[in-house]
């Protein structure tokens, strides 16, 4: 079997101007939303990544008519005739949003069942979250092997107090409510930026939702939702892992879309390591220029406004080669470090300790052959490889084509020599 990797040479600077896919992480609850709801809908700015059409593929499986157009990124999808509630092991084992179908099919057909939902292997994300509210919202919730079964005649308002703000289960008893009769309240509610689109999203559709502080939202009940057309937002991941990518080389780079009121923390962090970041005044677009001797720089990645998980290892590969020392705490998941191993293969200093890593920046990297772990584990290695002697093969292509739409041509449009090849 042929099997497909990165290639990677150290780059001259990056420079020109890039624009952004919609996000994956909004795009992929906002398609499972639209279960809830009879007619057409159809979504604008849809990226191309594998996560998308794994969620295309469970929807159809669903009975729901979906047409995607990937060059224009428009995406039409039609629930009228849903004709399965059940999403098999082979196409949710392939990513782990496949658990936000739950909410939507619960809500509007009192029945789902599906099985332990994949991903990438990042630490334990436990669904006991979604489904103890689930069944406090009065759903009969049974186990069978691998499969987890919902049912409910109807499921009734509830107040829920999350013990962590779960983005999943934060979006899954959103879903769940929307057609509830009453008001759910969810307290310490996840408030990411991909939740609040989400919000948006649902609203359009005809939901009565409310947010409160602290990290609350209410949910009033309504007897139904209608299509809806929306533009997905600009990926605030996908920009952070540019910006990365340039400030490893050097470099310049404009973003007109950059959601840069979603990136506030981050983009302080990149400025703390000298790097110079000026942002549009709408709250849209920014323009960096790397620093030639960045800072190492101090942080633990948190839920936001904290700083992003999601992040953590492409800035891992950034400071390795930091003037200083960094630290980096991770609160978020309990094996997201698995990418040490390949950066340290490549002449980084890293030690870990627990869930705290320490990186003393060295003066050069070198190529290798590393393997990616998850999806932004394949960010940092190919980030990595833009600063390292030599070439660079990283395998766990899917990881990366997973989560980003194109990174590789947005990266060669900026210059990188990166390429995807068969061995």
């Amino acid at each position: 079997m042929v099997k497909e990797y990165l290639r990677v040479f150290k780059s001259a600077p990056l420079c020109g101007e890039v624009k952004l896919s919609g996000a994956k992480n909004a795009v992929l609850v906002t398609m499972a939303s639209l279960l809830l709801a009879v007619g057409r809908s159809r979504l604008h700015n849809v990226p191309a990544s594998f996560d998308v059409f794994n969620m295309i593929e469970l929807l159809k499986w669903l009975g729901v008519l979906v047409v995607f157009d990937s060059n224009a990124g428009v995406l039409d999808i039609d629930t009228s005739c849903i004709t399965s509630l059940e999403a098999p092991l082979d196409i949710v084992k392939k990513m782990r949003a496949s658990i936000l179908v739950m909410g939507p099919l619960l809500a509007r057909y009192g029945s789902v069942r599906i099985t332990q939902p994949g991903g990438d292997s990042i630490g334990s994300r436990p669904i006991d979250f979604h489904l103890k509210a689930f069944a406090r919202m009065g759903a009969e919730i049974s186990f069978f092997d691998d499969a987890i079964e919902a049912k409910a005649l109807t499921l009734s308002s509830s107040r829920f107090i999350l013990d962590y703000p779960s983005v999943g289960a934060t979006e899954n008893i959103l879903m769940a409510a929307v057609l509830a009769p009453g008001v759910t309240v969810i307290e310490n509610a996840a408030f990411e930026p991909e939740v609040f689109e989400l919000v948006a999203v649902l609203r359009k559709m005809g939901a009565l939702i409310e947010l409160a502080i602290p990290a609350t939202i209410l949910v009033r009940g309504v007897k139904q939702l209608e299509p809806v057309e929306y533009t997905v937002m600009p990926d605030r991941l996908e920009a952070g892992t540019l910006l990365l990518a340039v400030a490893a080389t050097g470099g310049e780079v404009e973003m007109p879309n950059a959601p840069v009121q979603a990136m506030s923390l981050f983009i302080e962090k990149l400025r703390d390591m000298g790097h110079l970041v000026t942002t549009g005044e709408s709250g849209l677009g920014l323009s960096f220029k790397a620093h030639l001797s960045p800072r190492a720089i101090s942080f633990k990645t948190m839920p936001y406004p904290g700083y992003p998980t999601d992040l953590q290892s492409p800035t891992m590969a950034v400071l390795s080669v930091a003037e200083g020392t960094s630290v980096i705490t991770e609160t978020v998941f309990d094996n997201r470090m698995l990418h040490v191993p390949a950066l340290q293969k490549m002449g980084a200093d890293i030690e870990v300790r627990g869930a705290t890593a320490l990186i003393k920046g060295v003066a050069q990297l070198r190529g290798g052959a590393v393997e990616a772990t998850d999806i932004r584990a394949a960010a940092a290695l190919a980030i990595a490889g833009l600063m390292a002697e030599g070439e660079t093969i990283v395998s766990g292509v899917p990881h990366l084509l997973r989560g980003y739409a194109g990174l590789d041509a947005k990266l060669r449009a900026l210059g990188a020599p990166v390429s995807f090849v068969s061995m």
